[in-house]
Parts: C-alpha cells; structure tokens; sequence
C-alpha cells in the first residue's frame, strides 16, 4: 500500500490519481481531506505531519510512503518521529519531495538549513529512499486567478529573468516511478521544465490559452515583497525574491532527470496552462 501525504496538494493530488489509475492500494492524507476529494477506490484519512502520532492508523500496513516536505510548516515538523511511525507501520521505502533550493541555498535558513535537515533525516532512516528537488513550479501561476479573471493583468517581478520552472505533474510521474519501480533508492533527482520561461512568456501564454490578451505589470521587489509577506515568513520571501530576481547558474540549469526517468521531455509551461485554463477564465 502507498500512502500520499499533502494529497490535497498540487503533487500529492496528482500522484494519487496515477497510483490509483494503475490499480494500486492507495491512502490519502492531508489535515483536511475527504472523500470527495479524493479518486474512486482511495482511502482517505485525515491526519497532519506536525502530529506524528496522528498518523499512526495512516502507516498501518503500508510498504511506500510518498512524504512531502511540510510547506509553510515545514519549521514545525519532526521528521525523524514521523518516519519513525511509518517504520512502525511497516513502510520500507520512502520518497521525499524536498526542494532545489536545498542545494543551491544551502545558507539559507528558509531553504536550505530546513531542507537539508528533512533530506538527512529520511537519508538516515535506514528505509529506502528517493529525494525529488523540483524547483519553481508551474502552478505558481495560480497567484493570478483572481487578476487575470477580473482584470485580465498578471503582475510580477524580474519580468524578463527566466527559470526552469515544472509542472507539478511531472513531478508526480517522478514520484509514482520512485515509488514503484525499483533502482531508485539512494537517488537524488533534480527536477526541472524543458526550457527557461520568464514571468512575461507565462502571462503571455496564459493569454494565449485564453484567447485574449492579459496585460502584464512588472513589480518592484518591494512591491512584489509587500504581496508576498501577507501569505509567506519573511525569511522565504527574501530567498524567493533572491532566486527570482538573482538566479544562479545551478537555478537556471536544465535536468535532464525527467526526460530519463520518464523517456519523454517534461511538459511546458504552455502545456500546464492549457490544462489548467479553467481556472483563469
């Protein structure tokens, strides 16, 4: 059995559709989730990551844990107690969606510091395991909704700085991979899109996805700063605002990891903007 932690999420929700397209015992869980949310034939179960304790009947019986890395409560979690009760519970291989910034932030507190001590915790848990380090991703574009949909404008910085962001669907094919074949444990896999996009190609190809035009407005990064700390510790939004306006050469290098573990170059930002339309109209 497989269990989904953050399966209400943008990865998570994903790969618990693939795991289950493929006939697989699946549980879902995030702190709030229900049936409704969740494919035909899934368990679903409420628990959180800050809880360790509360995931015990989650664990129950399970051999792969797909483990997401805790977000905005990533500072909160303690994750060798948690892989300790998915050890208890029987789960022998782990996959660990961490972050790029683990690597090319190493100082940062916000990325790296926290990052890297999840990574060694699951590096030392004596399971199997699978490091996934995507970085930006695509669904990122989601904070213009409300914009695009009322005003048809789209507003970010560093209009012209591109980076290799991906779609969290590829992402989650990584994960189900990692999580079902073997020759995968001990691996660390850099996550990336086919191409840099600037924050100005993705409104552009929102728009053209919507067959109308969405008007783009450049924010100053004090601008941008003031919008982000209203759902974001000042600490990511220093590094997030870093990485996008000052990039590094690693941030802006290209894997290849996705074209090799799934034999197909990852999908576009045009491509998840199709998909994703909807949302925008």
């Amino acid at each position: 059995m497989f269990v989904v932690t953050g399966a209400t999420g943008n990865v998570g929700r994903s790969l618990v559709q693939i795991l289950a397209a493929a006939d697989a015992q699946v549980t879902a869980t995030s702190r709030g989730i229900s049936d409704a949310d969740v494919p035909d034939g899934v368990r679903y179960r409420q628990a959180d990551l800050v809880e360790p304790e509360s995931l015990r009947p989650v664990f129950d019986g399970a051999d792969a844990l797909f483990l997401q890395s805790g977000g905005p409560s990533a500072h909160l979690l303690s994750p060798r107690d948690i892989l300790d009760v998915a050890k208890a519970g029987g789960v022998r291989r782990v996959v660990l969606l961490s972050s790029q910034g683990v690597a090319t932030r190493p100082h940062a507190a916000s990325h790296g510091d926290l990052g890297r001590s999840i990574e060694d915790a699951v590096r030392q848990s004596g399971m199997d395991w699978t490091v996934l380090r995507p970085g930006g991703f695509n669904s990122n574009a989601y904070a213009w909704v409300e914009s695009v949909r009322a005003l048809r404008t789209a507003a970010a910085p560093f209009a012209d700085i591109g980076l290799p962001t991906i779609d969290p669907d590829d992402i989650a094919e990584v994960a189900a991979a990692a999580l079902r074949e073997d020759g995968h444990a001990g691996q660390t896999y850099e996550l990336t899109g086919p191409a840099l996009s600037t924050p100005r190609q993705r409104a552009e190809a929102i728009a053209d996805a919507l067959g109308e035009p969405v008007r783009f407005i450049e924010q100053t990064r004090d601008e941008a700063r003031a919008q982000m700390l209203r759902f974001m510790p000042e600490p990511v939004v220093e590094t997030t605002l870093t990485i996008l306006g000052e990039p590094t050469r690693a941030e802006q290098r290209i894997s290849r990891d996705v074209e090799r573990l799934l034999g197909r170059a990852p999908r576009t930002f045009a491509d998840w903007a199709q998909r994703h339309i909807a949302a925008f109209r």
